[in-house]
């Protein structure tokens, strides 16, 4: 064996590879790409979310709840969004585990009239345009508090105090409203403000919260007592007004009564009139024995002759008082029976 054979002997033999190793590597690769790609082109949207697709960080659609497919990343991104919900913001004051902690830089403010006053508010409100919330806003909540507390300040600032904590709270409550949605637009935030509420406005504590207090109790008693006074009102003027028209039907049936009343009695004295041209003496002599038999119903009835010396008179009580007893016999005799 000669140096170089010896050389090549004495040098260390590289392994041998096992078949087709390479190929298993290459289908190796290429199904953990193909998991890959599959794990970042399915997503799943929860109920109160929305999903935005970003194609090469570009806005181009959104996806509501359920399951969805998108191109792979890089190419498509998802970005989720608690849109679906109502979400509140505290003004003045900020609630930790239940307890209430004042925030005084933003509830206390300036009335019209020169007086300070303690606002604490909660805004209710949730995602209304996802491009615009993503790309023109950048933390909603500071927002939402610096918004609400210029919007509050600039309606207040307006307004004396005495208005604002008692008749006008309502109003000052949508103004302010009304100044916040003027702000989103403005910016075009992508926010829609439900609703704002006024939890408190009062003037600090102290001697002045009192006085205010006591100015505000005196009104609610007054609306109260206005609004009793109102309700017997209107219930005692549709009673009135009933009992009023049973006055004026009434009064009306009197006097219709009393029209076909005379006008019977017109009736009757033309009839008499009538009868009174035609045979005068008849007609008077008539009306003077109805008359007295009106006015004198026990009057016993004697129709006499002044002539002569010896008085005839007819008897026309007992000849009338015979006819009735005649008459009342042939009644009740029975059928049949015959004189003997």
């Amino acid at each position: 064996m000669d140096e170089q054979q010896y050389e090549r002997a004495q040098m260390p033999q590289m392994p041998q590879l096992p078949k087709n190793l390479g190929r298993k590597i290459a289908i190796g690769i290429i199904v953990l790409v193909v998991l890959v790609l599959g794990s970042t082109s399915f997503y799943t949207v929860q109920e109160q979310e929305k999903a935005a697709i970003l194609t090469f960080g570009k806005y181009t659609s959104t996806s509501d709840a359920g399951l969805h497919l998108k191109l792979p990343y890089p190419i498509q991104q998802v970005v989720k969004v608690q849109a679906n919900i109502t979400q509140r913001i505290e003004i003045g004051y900020r609630e930790n585990n239940g307890q209430i902690v004042a925030v005084e830089d933003e509830a206390l403010m300036i009335t019209g009239d020169e007086n300070i006053v303690s606002a604490d508010a909660v805004v209710e409100w949730r995602v209304g345009d996802m491009e615009a919330f993503l790309y023109n806003i950048e933390d909603p909540e500071v927002f939402l508090v610096n918004s609400a507390s210029a919007a509050i300040r600039s309606v207040i600032g307006s307004q004396p105090l005495d208005y604002v904590i008692t008749d006008g709270k309502t109003v000052v409550q949508t103004q302010v409203k009304e100044k916040l949605d003027e702000l989103n637009e403005k910016y075009n935030t992508g926010i829609f403000i439900q609703d704002l509420k006024f939890q408190d406005i009062e003037p600090p504590e102290g001697e002045v919260q009192e006085a205010f207090r006591d100015v505000t109790n005196a009104r609610e008693e007054k609306n109260t007592k206005v609004n009793n006074a109102r309700k017997y009102e209107n219930d005692r003027i549709p009673k009135a007004r009933g009992e009023a028209q049973a006055l004026i039907e009434q009064a009306e049936a009197e006097k219709e009564s009393r029209i076909l009343n005379a006008r019977g009695d017109v009736a009757k004295f033309n009839a008499l009139y009538e009868a009174y041209k035609n045979n005068p003496q008849v007609t008077e002599s008539r009306l003077i024995i109805e008359t007295l038999e009106t006015i004198l119903p026990n009057a016993r009835i004697f129709v006499t002759d002044g002539s002569g010396d010896t008085v005839k008179y007819l008897p026309l009580n007992e000849l009338m008082n015979t006819r009735s007893s005649s008459s009342s016999e042939s009644t009740t005799q029975p059928r049949g029976s015959g004189a003997q």
